[in-house]
């Protein structure tokens, strides 16, 4: 597999200087960003089913171990708070349950029979789409839970990078983001990790878009949950109205701190003072 053999640039690496260690690092993750570029179409498409699943009330739930878990649990954990989702719209399900956020569980990944379990815990349906995410492509909780998936008749999604793996070729759709060998041989939450992060970026913020959950290119669904977030509301109405900033904060008070509220407020009232 690629990302598993050594990287020729970095042979050297245990007799390199920091700074020669930076270099090399921001020279080969450039990689990355061809690669996911390369993918634009195929992650298009998955950005569009995706929206209407969410549309259709289905859900969006991103299957993962190790790495590619930590990954998947930070991009669902994301959507609440900034497109105003119910929390189990987007669910991450990780090889080793809620212990692998935060501590690596190695064989987890292993358990064939854990994925299909989870999956059946949530009902999955017809409406969902499952992403599944693994650098090797041959994970076996990944590969297995979207073998489920698709027999479940869920739109599924693989993830890989490496090519010709399981995961690309029992998905619907296989998406191969071949960054090569890491730095560090083996370390896939390096590049491969980074390419998958950039992926669910895209998708999931596209889809969003898609669904309406934004005006203009400014997050209205945000969840005003600190004084950071407050002032972002206050600046959010601002841009979309002709108030001032009390008068913005006044409106988002009303509206119990909803942006779109405070917006359509303040509209009508403009439009019934120039009758």
């Amino acid at each position: 597999m690629g990302t598993e053999a050594r990287n020729p640039r970095s042979y050297g690496l245990d007799r390199m200087t920091a700074k020669e260690i930076m270099r090399l690092m921001n020279e080969e993750e450039e990689t990355v960003f061809r690669v996911v570029s390369h993918a634009e179409d195929l992650l298009a498409v998955v950005t569009a089913h995706v929206a209407e699943a969410y549309a259709a009330g289905g859900r969006i739930v991103y299957l993962g171990a190790g790495t590619s878990g930590r990954l998947a649990i930070s991009d669902a954990a994301e959507m609440p708070p900034t497109f105003g989702v119910d929390p189990d719209r987007f669910i991450a399900l990780v090889a080793g349950g809620g212990g692998a956020a935060t501590g690596a569980i190695e064989d987890a990944e292993d358990d064939e029979y854990a994925a299909a379990q989870a999956l059946n815990d949530l009902r999955l349906n017809r409406r969902d789409v499952v992403i599944g995410l693994a650098a090797s492509g041959r994970t076996p909780f990944v590969v297995s839970g979207i073998r489920h998936a698709r027999q479940k008749g869920a739109w599924t999604c693989g993830i890989a990078n490496n090519r010709a793996t399981p995961l690309l070729e029992e998905a619907d759709l296989g998406i191969l983001l071949e960054t090569g060998p890491e730095v560090l041989t083996g370390s896939t939450r390096l590049k491969a990790g980074t390419a998958q992060k950039l992926a669910l970026n895209r998708i999931s913020t596209g889809a969003m878009v898609l669904a309406g959950k934004v005006m203009e290119n400014l997050m209205v669904d945000v969840k005003a949950k600190n004084q950071k977030l407050k002032d972002r509301c206050v600046r959010i109405v601002v841009e979309l109205t002709t108030a001032t900033a009390d008068e913005a904060k006044s409106a988002l008070e009303d509206s119990q701190w909803s942006v779109r509220g405070a917006v359509r407020a303040l509209r009508e009232g403009a439009a019934v003072a120039s009758r």
